[in-house]
């Protein structure tokens, strides 16, 4: 498995319960576990969907608040490791630069740089990518013209360091996605004022950071029925908002909007801050826990500008209207810069590979890469509901080809497909990398659900044969 985050530990517990006898390591680029827990450390930093459903169905989440901060989460994935002796397979510091698949040995030569400097080779029989979709050592940073007349201070979220003080500042959070819904009202508890400057408004939606419905079920049922009972409670009603957005969402809109009007009051400019340009579930919904947002709006100590930016200045940031937002700091939650396989290298047989030009199959392998998976999780839903199923069909092929004696899996496209893009949401920073990542089918199954119940059904229990080649006996 290539990366420790939430899904390479989650591979590593799969392996081990469906595949015993397997051997395998787990490469981790960083020198610390938990990927993206581990690496955001800005104020606030929390999960945007509940842990019932973005925690383990293996190990289901305990913790007291079903919206965790993310110290919670990380210390969530390092108690789950050690506790199932994932910990052990762990390697640090060590990144896959370089993959090379041989049929004739039916291996994977995998190419390592270390953090101290080493190069390191393994060989596996499979490979599995558990790296996520984004870039640990870049985020998105717009070319914002004036950015050097800046008398304060700029920062990137994804690299916030603890030496960075705020207390008493006039912060302003370019943004309007989760990353900014989070930031502004943990920044206003120190800050003398924090403005969120957004070019356009996000949907939003207020949830409590506990689940009553699951502290009553832990109270009066054991641990594992009360767990799955919530798991499956979020999952429905969360596959059945989305479901009813695309089918109404006129409505569903009115009904967002108005939810927030609910916060803020009827004076309140909802038409101009918080209504989005789009339909409701084209880009994924921010959460905000606790209506913390709003009360930070109600309160007076944070405030949305909507507008375009024109340039920084030294006093702050001027407005294409002409206003100029004072700042002494700013921070830049303007995305991600997306990436797929942590840009490593890869080669079949000799033949360099491009997994842009491959189709996906079941949204987890590549057309004719062999013996390769990647976990990529939901876009509206919990990212890890799909890495179950990922991790476990992962583990049926490789218990297939044991049984049938074969050392090699490919999926083959058995006739063309209609092509389409992977993913079908709007978002700035999936349209900015959308070209690098493999298209989808328009039939499964080359096809990528964004449905829980649907993959369930053909991930835990559909056959694996279909337009799947197995190869490459065992001598």
């Amino acid at each position: 498995m290539v990366g420790a985050g939430i899904s390479g530990i989650g591979a590593g517990f799969h392996l081990q319960d469906k595949c015993p006898g397997r051997s395998y390591a787990i490469l981790e680029a960083r020198d610390a576990v938990g990927g993206t827990w581990d690496l955001f450390r800005y104020p606030g930093v929390r999960s945007d969907s509940d842990m019932h459903t973005l925690g383990y169905g293996f190990r289901p989440w305990r913790g007291a608040k079903a919206i965790a901060d993310g110290a919670s989460i990380l210390q969530y994935l390092k108690d789950t490791a050690r506790e199932f002796g994932i910990d052990k397979h762990i390697r640090t510091g060590e990144r896959v630069v370089r993959a090379d698949w041989s049929t004739r040995e039916a291996l994977w030569h995998v190419t390592v740089d270390r953090s101290d400097g080493e190069t390191r080779h393994y060989c596996c029989r499979f490979l599995f990518l558990c790296t996520g979709y984004y870039r640990y050592d870049r985020g998105y940073m717009p070319d914002f013209p004036g950015r050097e007349d800046f008398g304060g201070q700029i920062v990137h979220p994804q690299f916030w360091t603890e030496d960075i003080d705020w207390a008493g500042k006039r912060v302003v959070v370019i943004g309007s996605g989760a990353t900014a819904v989070t930031l502004v009202p943990a920044l206003a508890e120190k800050a003398a004022h924090v403005t969120m400057l957004q070019r356009s408004p996000s949907y939003m939606i207020a949830r409590p950071s506990r689940d009553g419905f699951s502290d009553k079920l832990h109270r009066i049922l054991p641990e594992r029925l009360a767990s799955g009972l919530v798991r499956w409670k979020n999952v429905l009603l969360q596959q059945f908002f989305f479901n009813l957005a695309r089918k109404r969402p006129e409505k569903v809109k009115a009904h967002l909007i108005g939810l927030v009007q609910e916060q803020l009051g009827s004076e309140y400019d909802t038409a101009t801050h918080f209504t989005p340009r789009y339909n409701p579930w084209d880009e994924r919904l921010c959460l905000v826990s606790d209506a913390d947002l709003f009360q930070a709006l109600r309160s007076g100590a944070a405030s949305i500008v909507t507008g375009t930016i024109d340039r920084f200045t030294r006093e702050g940031i001027r407005l294409a209207a002409g206003e100029v937002v004072e700042a002494d700091l700013v921070v830049s939650a303007t995305g991600l810069e997306m990436q797929l396989a942590s840009d490593m290298e890869i080669s079949v047989d000799g033949a360099q590979v491009r997994l842009s030009d491959s189709v996906a199959y079941k949204g987890m392998m590549y057309s004719d890469v062999p013996n390769f998976a990647s976990s990529f999780g939901y876009t509206n839903a919990s990212w890890t509901l799909k890495v179950d199923l990922t991790c476990a069909y992962v583990c049926r092929l490789l218990n297939a080809m044991k049984a049938r004696g074969m050392r090699q899996v490919t999926p083959r496209l058995a006739e063309p497909v209609g092509e389409e893009p992977l993913l079908d949401f709007s978002s700035g920073y999936i349209q900015r990398g959308l070209s690098q990542f493999p298209r989808q089918g328009d039939r499964e199954p080359w096809r990528v659900n964004q449905s829980y119940l649907r993959d369930v059904i053909g991930l835990r229990y559909g056959g694996i044969d279909r337009e799947m080649e197995f190869s490459n006996p065992a001598s």
